[in-house]
């Protein structure tokens, strides 16, 4: 049978008696609507001919007011090109090849440009090009647009041109060298060849020059323990798909661990494949402390301290490699570490363990187990060029500093102001350097304490090389003029270096001995050249004395504070983009916010709590954080956090800036100020603060609750032994008395839909990871606007597409099954239901995204008094914003609850001063996609703009269309393949197959809508 685990979406919902939880139920809108912000000038109406109360019995319901607004367009004349360029075409957009690295995320990219304007970026599919693009990448475009970046070069606080910064530097390198001081390059991680070219090049023409590479998330031990044994400093690039059997201790690589991107080989082997009855999908288990992107995707899930991690990968150790150093592991994990080293060493090359543990030692173990087990998933060919910054090398930076023995610091990619844990020593030092110079986009917290803030273009104004990966090269290329006076890094270096030229041309020749077999055109146009790969000269260290002290390592006094970088900040270099500022979190829901994570039984303990409140709002306590040395970090919002483990909390790092950054985004608290010692673990004491924070958390708005068939899953037991019967039940109906499939009873006639294109999108449960990209995808392309906390907190997020995600009562599938089979009578039915609304201390969790369901018949189309909301042939649900009068009542009928209202005019308003609010932001705007005004409503179009320019490029080509080529923002966005787009009436296209796969469900089928978008159930290696 299929699984009848119950969900729940938010802490409350575990109150069958709260009053809460009903009033969200039965109240579609938790607040009285403003009438009057929408009738305008009372004065003025009043002076009219018609009164209000006659004009509102014309119209015939008070919300048709809204349409007020809405006739008032954001509409501007546009002035042509006195001479149009001969490469842009008005209306056709081009296509860019290009690569980003920032120190901290990396992606092969295609860039779109409409009118010279790059409007939108998508992943390069091009061979070679493996990267794709996260959340944060597809954000990172509206960046270049931001109205406080720095526009020009700065002396003393003063604007300044690039002549006098060349003379200041060039003067002040010559005295460093006269005099005997230093002279330090302070850079994150490059991967650039060019650029490390010419940082030596500088260095031999400096001999008293250093390079210190910083990067504000670090993974030197990682790098260390892999340069003992390999002689090289870098990190493995794993293959997921390569094995069956994956271990995780703390190491979220569906996340941003060691850079991320390991998702689209996971997801290869999580998807069950094979013979009828027989077919077999990858194992992972996962221990670590915070919920994670990957503890939620894992089979298995075990929440545990770090402590506990250290014991159990030396365990593990011991079972793979048949050592036997002596473990202090709680007894109450034992066994699960035990099963997971048996599976592990079972395996062999067919299994891959990993971790993030920040420890030397722990990193030399994941290298020991996995040349133990010939890991097909590891291997030292093509390893990662990422990540390099020295923690002790930054260390000893500081004490230079700070002894005055820096002369000159000329820094780029680095806020360590902000981002270092030592911050205040690092400023200490450098009021004791001559000159300091800071090139950055912004002027930050570190550009605006030094000599010279030098203005950096943006990458997608600039040129520059990468190689990610050994053996791979790829080109950064701009894709518009710089918008501002700004500079690259590397064209100061070839002033400072006294080579004539620009930057672009010592790239070219550059990388003629990179690019051998192939030329520069080319390379530009891919994006990516893939050459030798080069595999690291094999070696070997000491494993059991790193074994054994490991082993010794003792557990945190007080809790155990481990910090991480959330889905949507990162590292914290785009703090100042507000659509990941209000893009929800995937394992909390909350936006606009950091906080600490800490399990129920800690917060009961701490008297620390959440509640949702009347306005379907989250409030909840404050607490201050102390470590072991005294630095403090005081009224710290607190999330309770299901799968927590006990004993531990959590807190994101990337929060808390305050330069150069709008007052609506300085928000949360800078926990960079805990992480000494470069470690994401410290020991902490927790107190309770006073006051209640408000949080904004979607989790408990537009909900479905109390609806049976919303996430299907099964065990890959059940779904191999068992018909598609057991595990994808049909809803069924009473028709004149007869038990049939819902299916087929409907109360429209249906007309003909084989001719033509016929649209869906199928979304595969298993693939999807929560990573959001597809969520900013969709607001870059069709210009969904941000609201902001306070509008998101009352229900009022723009978002076309969210991502639902659920908790399970039980700890596992097979528990939930037993629990209910067991069930013996109507009184045992109704307290074990009762009791299984409480969840699990640690839950299984499912992703689901979901946006309008496109269906054929659709229940908002039959409640639109004024047919703003029609059908297509092509099987979109279509929007007309002209006709739409804001009853609202479409919204009230969507059993998805996917329709969003526009209460206001988000465009050119100063109450909602993000980037549609300047003429700089609007640049970033998609001219293909009106910009809704206030009083209408929106929601996911299936991108008919795009699917209606494939339509029409294929029919000026005189040709048919190619399966592939229809794309919406998501499915595009889609690394993993979790969405597929498609026309069902193409026989052979993929989606036309996957609509016909027996795992394939509607969401909420039995209501008898007949989405277009289609789901497949979720199946678990349990």
């Amino acid at each position: 049978m299929s699984s009848n685990k119950k969900y729940w979406k938010s802490v409350e919902e575990l109150d069958g008696s709260s009053s809460i939880v009903e009033a969200l139920k039965n109240n579609e809108f938790v607040e009285e609507i403003p009438t009057d912000e929408f009738l305008g000038n009372n004065d003025a109406l009043a002076s009219s001919s018609t009164s209000r109360r006659d004009f509102l019995k014309y119209v015939g319901f008070s919300t048709a007011a809204a349409t007020l607004a809405a006739c008032e367009g954001p509409v501007h004349m546009s002035i042509p090109y006195v001479v149009q360029p001969e490469q842009i075409i008005p209306g056709v957009a081009d296509y860019y090849a290009t690569t980003v690295f920032d120190g901290f995320d990396f992606a092969n990219l295609l860039v779109k440009t409409r009118e010279g304007r790059p409007i939108k970026i998508d992943n390069n599919t091009i061979a070679g090009a493996k990267f794709s693009a996260n959340a944060r990448i597809h954000a990172s475009i509206l960046s270049l647009y931001d109205s406080m970046r720095l526009k020009e070069p700065k002396i003393a606080g003063k604007k300044a041109s690039w002549v006098e910064v060349d003379s200041k530097l060039k003067s002040s390198i010559a005295d460093a060298k006269a005099k005997g001081g230093q002279v330090v390059l302070l850079t994150n991680t490059l991967a650039s060849p060019s650029t490390e070219k010419l940082i030596a090049e500088f260095i031999s023409k400096n001999p008293n020059a250093k390079h210190v590479i910083y990067d504000a998330v670090s993974e030197s031990e990682a790098l260390d323990a892999f340069e003992a044994v390999y002689g090289e400093r870098a990190l493995v690039d794993y293959d997921f798909s390569k094995v069956t059997s994956i271990v995780s201790v703390g190491a979220d690589f569906l996340g941003d661990w060691q850079g991320g991107s390991y998702d689209v080989g996971y997801v290869k082997g999580r998807i069950p494949q094979g013979s009828h009855a027989n077919k077999k999908m990858s194992r992972h288990i996962q221990f670590e402390a915070n919920m994670t992107l990957s503890g939620a995707s894992a089979d298995r899930r075990v929440a545990m301290s770090t402590a506990n991690q250290k014991q159990a990968l030396v365990h593990i150790y011991n079972v793979v490699v048949g050592a036997s150093v002596p473990v202090a592991l709680e007894g109450k994990y034992k066994d699960e570490v035990a099963k997971a080293a048996q599976q592990l060493k079972a395996a062999g090359s067919n299994g891959v363990l990993v971790s993030g543990i920040q420890d030397k030692n722990a990193q030399l173990l994941v290298l020991a187990i996995n040349q133990a087990l010939s890991s097909a998933a590891f291997t030292t060919v093509g390893t990662r060029q990422i990540r390099k910054g020295s923690d002790q090398k930054v260390a000893q930076l500081i004490n230079d500093m700070k002894a005055g023995s820096v002369h000159t610091l000329i820094m780029s990619g680095v806020n360590p102001v902000y981002s270092l844990p030592n911050s205040k020593d690092f400023e200490d030092g450098l009021k004791k350097v001559t000159l300091s110079a800071s090139f950055s986009t912004k002027e930050d917290e570190t550009a605006s304490k030094t000599t010279i803030a030098a203005a950096a273009p943006h990458y997608l104004e600039s040129w520059g090389d990468v190689s990610i990966t050994k053996g791979t090269y790829s080109l950064t290329q701009p894709t518009i003029r710089p918008l501002f006076d700004t500079k690259q890094f590397q064209d100061v270096l070839l002033s400072l270096n006294g080579i004539v030229g620009n930057f672009y041309n010592y790239l070219k020749a550059s990388s003629a001995s990179i690019i051998t077999g192939s030329s520069w055109n080319k390379v530009l146009h891919d994006g990516v050249f893939v050459g030798d790969i080069s595999s690291a000269s094999a070696g070997s260290a000491d494993y059991t004395v790193a074994a054994n002290a490991l082993a010794k390592s003792k557990p945190a006094q007080g809790l155990e504070l481990v910090l991480y970088t959330k889905t949507g900040l990162g590292d914290g270099q785009l703090a100042n983009n507000p659509w990941l500022q209000e893009f929800p979190d995937p394992i909390t829901r909350v936006s606009w916010d950091n906080y600490i994570t800490i399990s129920a039984a800690d917060a009961k303990k701490y008297e620390l709590s959440n509640e949702i409140v009347a306005d379907g709002g989250l409030d909840g306590s404050y607490a201050t954080i102390t470590t072991a040395d005294g630095v403090k970090l005081e009224n710290v919002p607190v999330i309770v956090q299901p799968g927590q483990a006990v004993g531990t909390i959590g807190l994101a790092l990337g929060y808390g800036k305050k330069a150069a950054i709008k007052e609506e985004m300085q928000v949360g608290v800078n926990a960079y100020s805990l992480y000494k010692g470069f470690n994401n673990v410290q020991s902490v004491t927790l107190t309770k603060a006073e006051g209640t924070h408000q949080f904004a958390c979607v989790q408990g708005q537009k909900t479905l609750m109390g609806r049976g068939d919303i996430i299907k899953e099964t065990s890959l037991v059940d779904f191999n032994k068992e018909d598609a019967e057991f595990w994808n039940p049909q809803p069924k109906v009473s028709l004149d008395h007869k038990e049939v499939n819902a299916t087929t009873v409907d109360l429209w006639d249906s007309f003909d839909r084989t001719s033509g294109h016929h649209f869906n999108l199928s979304i595969d449960l298993n693939a999807c990871t929560g990573c959001g990209a597809c969520v900013i995808a969709c607001h870059a392309e069709n210009n969904v606007p941000v609201v902001g906390k306070s509008e998101v907190r009352r229900s009022r997020d723009m978002h076309w597409l969210r991502i639902d995600r659920y908790y399970s009562s039980e700890e596992t599938f097979e528990g939930d099954n037993k629990r209910k089979e067991n069930i013996a009578g109507l009184s045992s039915s109704l307290s074990t239901f009762n009791e299984m609304e409480v969840a699990s201390e640690n839950p299984q969790v499912a992703f689901q995204p979901v946006m309008c369901q496109h269906c054929n018949h659709a229940p908002c189309e039959t409640v639109c008094p004024v047919a703003a909301t029609s059908h297509s042939r092509q099987g979109q649900n279509n929007m007309a914003y002209n006709r739409c009068v804001g009853t609202r009542y479409c919204a009230n009928n969507c059993p998805y609850k996917v329709r969003r209202f526009n209460w206001f005019l988000y465009n050119k308003n100063s109450e909602f001063d993000f980037h549609m609010n300047d003429d700089l932001g609007r640049m970033v705007l998609n001219p293909d996609v009106s910009v809704r005004s206030r009083g209408v409503m929106e929601k996911c179009s299936m991108c008919i703009q795009m699917t209606q320019a494939t339509i029409l490029k294929a029919k000026n080509e005189g040709r048919a269309i190619v399966d592939g080529e229809f794309q919406t923002a998501c499915s595009n966005a889609c690394s993993t393949g979790a969405m597929i787009f498609g026309d069902i009436n193409d026989k052979e296209s993929k989606v036309a197959a996957l609509v016909e796969d027996e795992r394939m469900y509607h969401l909420l089928e039995h209501v008898g809508t007949k989405p277009n978008v289609i789901y497949h159930v979720k199946v678990r290696n349990t």
